[in-house]
């Protein structure tokens, strides 16, 4: 494929936010926003926003959540409807499609500014973000779906990617929001893109991982040193996130769940949801994804052994037993 030319590198630089600089929290006035769902993800994303000055009313149907999010500077609030009301930006993080449609119709749409966005942060089927967008603009309202990349860390140091589908408006009206809990903000394109981005990164991080680990494996079994091979492999053509920020082997590379002994980080359980959505995602449009196949029966196989709450990296002990 050719490179692309240098005016549309310019043209896509201009939807990549690098949202710390300086000036823009002086130009971007301080915000009442909306939060709900504030499990793992959610809590330190909230935090940030509290931290960069906002007004966050949040609610989660857990008590301790609403405690961490109160002393993270976020007032705490009894149901989604309260904190949706009078709310400039409603921000949702929930587990599943279900869950973000049901807030959305029990809670937002009938409580939510005109001129609110709406950002759903979920990782969620692309078909249910579509029909959000949709009902949203049925009732005036502006609608984007952005989930994010980077797991629990990334979201407590505000260090998250988010891939942003909905109209251009709707992308810059959340950005601002977006870039207080981020590094990076990236307009994918329309409704559901976002989450067509989300489930195609994450069905190439599962088998990237599941790849790594194989060869980890093999060179251990072939006399190489764990942190030798990574020395050569993140340095050549083998080079992947998996490898060089991830590192499933303890000890070798930077700090990673290996030697947490694998806690989560990102929990199989997700990795295995997203690699559903990806398939069910394949599956609709007819696209053929062997390796992402494979790496969902894996990654199936590695929880039902009772592994759901370990970091997905921790699959490698699934692979070293040769099960």
């Amino acid at each position: 494929m050719p490179s692309p030319t240098f005016a549309s590198r310019q043209s896509r630089q201009a939807t990549i936010s690098s949202p710390r600089a300086g000036a823009r929290k002086e130009e971007f006035e301080m915000a009442r926003v909306a939060f709900i769902g504030l499990g793992n993800m959610g809590g330190g994303m909230a935090a940030n926003l509290a931290k960069a000055g906002h007004d966050v009313h949040a609610f989660d149907l857990s008590a301790d959540a609403l405690d961490a999010a109160k002393k993270a500077g976020c007032l705490p609030v009894a149901s989604a409807a309260e904190a949706v009301k009078g709310a400039e930006a409603v921000i949702t993080m929930l587990p599943a499609g279900k869950h973000v449609e049901a807030v959305y119709t029990d809670a937002v749409f009938d409580n939510a500014d005109g001129g609110a966005i709406l950002i759903d942060c979920s990782t969620i089927d692309v078909e249910t973000a579509r029909r959000i967008n949709d009902a949203a603009a049925a009732k005036g309202l502006t609608a984007v779906d952005a989930p994010v990349s980077g797991g629990i860390a990334a979201a407590n140091a505000g260090t998250l990617t988010f891939m942003v589908g909905g109209s251009k408006a709707g992308f810059e009206r959340a950005e601002p929001f977006l870039s207080d809990m981020g590094k990076a903000v990236i307009h994918a394109g329309g409704a559901g893109a976002g989450q067509a981005a989300k489930a195609c990164n994450n069905m190439l991080l599962g088998a990237t991982m599941v790849a790594t680990c194989e060869a980890f494996l093999l060179a251990q079994k072939l006399g190489l040193d764990p942190q030798k091979f990574y020395d050569i492999a993140s340095v050549s053509s083998g080079q992947s996130w998996s490898m060089t920020s991830y590192c499933p082997v303890p000890g070798a590379g930077p700090e990673s769940p290996a030697d947490r002994d694998y806690a989560p980080g990102f929990a199989t359980a997700l990795m295995l949801k997203d690699l559903g959505l990806a398939m069910a995602a394949a599956q609709n449009v007819g696209a053929d994804v062997p390796m992402g196949t494979r790496a969902q029966e894996l990654y199936a196989q590695f929880a039902e052994a009772g592994n759901a709450g370990l970091d997905f990296s921790g699959i490698i002990r699934m692979l070293e037993r040769g099960k």
